[in-house]
């Protein structure tokens, strides 16, 4: 028989597990929209799930895993400073909307999208030493509301059917 233990850390594992295999998948993906920069998000919806359907430090962890192997494993020095600010602030701003529990997951994740393009902007002028690409925030502003709400609606009905799967002790 399988402990609890075991059965959590083999999900923690495959949530991030998957958070690689989409981030691979979403760095084969063309410019969106031709909008420099712009990316869906697709590993913001294994965060979500972590977050709603296995709880904060959880969502912390897989998150900060996440940004790291993805970084090691895909990117360099410039795309960890750029994940982390931004995954990082994604993530708070939608741990301490859950916590509200007035917002529905939907809203949750178009504020962390907005968010995580916020943390990346100002990750951006600060190594660029410039002002000047505060303006790109209303046009990242979009396209976090419209990714957010895809990741949202995406995320909701994992978690409805992840949460059925685990009350099952499948």
């Amino acid at each position: 028989m399988t402990s609890n233990r075991t059965k959590a850390v083999t999900l923690h594992g495959l949530l991030v597990a998957l958070a690689l295999i989409l981030s691979y998948l979403e760095a084969r993906i063309p410019v969106f929209f031709a909008i420099p920069g712009m990316k869906l998000g697709l590993t913001n919806v294994v965060v979500l799930v972590a977050l709603y359907c296995l709880g904060t430090r959880s969502a912390i962890g897989i998150n900060l895993l996440r940004i790291l192997l993805v970084s090691m494993l895909f990117g360099n020095a410039m795309s960890l400073a750029y994940s982390l600010a931004g995954g990082l602030l994604s993530g708070a701003v939608m741990i301490l909307l859950k916590k509200t529990k007035k917002l529905s997951i939907v809203t949750v994740s178009i504020a962390g999208g907005i968010a995580h393009n916020i943390g990346q902007i100002l990750t951006a002028m600060a190594l660029l030493q410039t002002a000047a690409l505060g303006w790109y925030l209303l046009v990242l502003w979009f396209t976090g509301l419209a990714s957010g709400a895809v990741i949202g609606i995406i995320g909701g009905e994992l978690c409805r059917r992840l949460k059925k799967i685990l009350e099952l002790g499948v």
